[in-house]
């Protein structure tokens, strides 16, 4: 048997049929709008539809981008999508005719189990996710079990407080991690470097052609991979603070493996190099205890599709 997997973004979601080792055999993709869940409810229904018509289904995971409840049931509060306590579960059952198993899960706890399951966490029993996006967002596994707290909203490192009176963030705090070690303050950097020191950062307006409010964080990364002086700066300065954060969360979790996921991959060792460095120089009792490795996510954009594929279908 098989199980969908649907991934929901801002404004599209992908699903796909994924088998037991992982692989996706099917996939396919519907506009949405992220100002009407009663939409996307219905273009779920209507990919899991389509699919399931094709290949034999037992379950049907959902990975939403927002805090899903214990019950993994309901999403309780999404930023980019127009969901306040939305029962997405029971709104895509009532137009499903299967009498399918439907699970709700975060969407990065999502892409994180689809990496510890098949992709770069496969050899270890503890492991951390970070996905670098636009925010940040985390996944953890103890003992192959992934963590989701009692209410079904934890793993959201990206809202540890780490400086004081900080960057403000949407969360409604100052100071989160996701402020310092995210695709949008590798932007926010790179326009700040556009005004400060313009004759630095000519590559960076160059690649957003002429107008800095176009600079976009791929654009930093092809202008490192170039050998810019600036861009390398950036991107050393991103990872250091991901390398640092990850340190505290070793310091009450101790994975065996740090894996990175989301855009900022891209840069590999540029951003790999003083992530690590970085880890080293905060981890707790250094020289005295193993060093967990920290490399990049293998499942690239599918991990969402087949962690909560595999979700729905295992747990």
């Amino acid at each position: 048997m098989y199980a969908v997997g649907v991934d929901i973004g801002g404004t599209k979601i992908a699903a796909g049929v994924v088998d037991d080792d992982g692989r996706i055999v099917a996939k396919i993709r519907r506009k949405t709008k992220a100002s009407d869940p009663d939409s996307i409810d219905r273009a779920v229904a209507a990919v899991y539809t389509e699919l399931a018509a094709r290949y034999p289904v037992n379950a049907l995971g959902i990975a939403a981008a927002g805090f899903v409840d214990a019950a993994r049931s309901t999403v309780l509060f999404a930023p980019n999508i127009a969901w306040r306590n939305h029962q997405l579960r029971d709104a895509v059952a009532a137009l499903i005719d299967d009498d399918v198993r439907i699970v709700v899960e975060n969407d990065a706890n999502a892409a994180g189990w689809a990496e510890f399951r098949f992709g770069a966490g496969r050899d270890v029993h503890d492991m951390l996710m970070l996905t670098i996006g636009t925010g940040l967002g985390g996944a953890i596994v103890v003992d192959d079990r992934l963590v989701r707290g009692w209410a079904g909203v934890a793993a959201e490192v990206g809202h540890m407080r780490v400086v004081p009176d900080g960057h403000a963030c949407g969360c409604g705090h100052d100071g989160c991690w996701e402020q310092y070690a995210s695709g949008r303050a590798l932007v926010r950097e790179g326009k700040a470097a556009l005004v400060s020191d313009p004759a630095r950062a000519s590559r960076l307006l160059e690649l957003a052609g002429g107008d800095p409010d176009h600079l976009e964080g791929p654009h930093v990364t092809r202008a490192a991979q170039e050998g810019d002086p600036l861009a390398i700066e950036l991107l050393t300065t991103l990872g250091r603070w991901i390398g640092e954060g990850a340190a505290s969360v070793a310091a009450i979790l101790d994975p065996a493996l740090v894996v990175i996921g989301g855009g900022v991959g891209d840069a590999g060792e540029l951003l790999l190099r003083p992530a690590r460095e970085g880890f080293v120089s905060q981890l707790s009792a250094r020289g005295h205890r193993p060093v967990a490795e920290i490399k990049l996510a293998s499942m690239g954009n599918e991990a969402g599709i087949v962690g909560a594929a595999d979700l729905a279908r295992t747990a």
